[in-house]
């Protein structure tokens, strides 16, 4: 069996799908902007559960710091996709005295 008939062998039904459907420009581009936000949401999120894990606080604590329902910061540490509000992740960051930014992407010309 040649090398790229084992690693399409080891690929899922799903993960051929999708590569045939990246073939086309059009899907590709769509595809590669809603990952980039799925990435930058995981990349959020993970960084908020660090330093509430480094100030050593519980979920239920910092929800009553940020006056949010316990369950809500509950779903948004362990569901797969979380999709939080913006006021949400600004008052996480207050309660957890972080500073929010926004800084311009270092590729050029992405949109």
């Amino acid at each position: 069996m040649s090398r790229y008939a084992e690693l399409m062998a080891d690929i899922t039904g799903a993960e051929r799908y999708f590569k045939h459907r990246r073939e086309d420009p059009d899907y590709d581009r769509a595809y590669v902007s809603a990952r980039r936000r799925i990435d930058q949401i995981d990349t959020i999120i993970r960084g908020l559960d660090e330093r509430r894990c480094d100030l050593n606080l519980t979920k239920a604590e910092l929800a009553r710091r940020a006056g949010l329902r316990p369950e809500v910061i509950r779903r948004l540490f362990s569901t797969e996709s979380p999709n939080p509000t913006l006021s949400t992740i600004v008052a996480l960051a207050g309660a957890l005295e972080l500073e929010l930014t926004a800084e311009p992407l270092e590729e050029v010309g992405v949109n």
